[in-house]
C-alpha cells in the first residue's frame, strides 16, 4: 500500500504544479487574447492562435523548470520537438473549438469568444496533460523500483545454484 499511496501523492503534487503553470498559462492565453482581439481588427480565431502561442512558450518554461524539473532532462532537442508537436495538437483543438462556436453557430460576442476559448483551452489540457507527461517530459526510474530491483538481484546472486549432470 506505501507505493500505491506515495505514487498518488506524487500523481497529486504532478497534477498540482500542472495546474499552476496551466493556470498562469490560461492567464496569460486569455489575457493576450483579449488584448489581442481589443487593439487589432484581427479576427477572433487568429487573435486566439497568437495568444496561444504565447501561452504556449510560457508554459514550456513553467513545465520544463518547475513542473517536471525533475524528470529527464537528455535530450531537449526531442523534448522540445515533441512539446512544439504536442502543443500543435492542443492549439488546433482548443481553437477548432472556437472556430466551431464562432463560425459554425455564429456566436462571436466577446463573452461568447471568452467562454469558448476557455471551454477550448480545458480540452486541450486534458489532451496537453496526457502527452506532455507520457512523451515529452518521461519520469527518471523510481528510487523505489531501482532499489527493489537491486535487492532482487542481490538475492538471487546469493541463492545456492543446484547443480546438472549431463549425461
Amino acid at each position: 500500500m506505501e507505493h500505491g499511496s506515495s505514487g498518488l501523492r506524487r500523481l497529486g503534487r504532478e497534477v498540482a504544479k500542472f495546474g499552476a503553470v496551466g493556470g498562469a498559462g490560461l492567464l496569460v492565453n486569455l489575457g493576450v487574447f483579449n488584448l489581442v482581439r481589443h487593439v487589432t481588427d484581427l479576427p477572433v480565431v487568429r487573435a486566439s492562435v497568437i495568444a496561444t502561442v504565447v501561452a504556449i512558450v510560457f508554459n514550456y518554461i513553467g513545465f520544463r523548470y518547475f513542473t517536471y524539473r525533475d524528470r529527464d532532462k537528455g535530450g531537449r532537442t526531442k523534448e522540445l520537438t515533441l512539446f512544439l508537436l504536442f502543443s500543435v495538437v492542443g492549439l488546433v483543438i482548443e481553437n477548432g473549438v472556437l472556430y466551431a462556436a464562432t463560425y459554425g453557430f455564429g456566436w462571436d460576442s466577446p463573452l461568447q469568444s471568452n467562454v469558448f476559448k476557455f471551454f477550448g483551452i480545458g480540452v486541450a489540457t486534458l489532451f496537453r496533460f496526457w502527452s506532455y507527461r507520457s512523451w515529452v517530459f518521461k519520469a527518471l526510474p523510481a528510487r523505489e523500483a531501482v532499489a527493489d530491483a537491486e535487492s532482487l538481484l542481490e538475492a538471487e546472486s546469493k541463492k545456492p545454484r543446484s547443480k546438472q549432470r549431463v549425461s
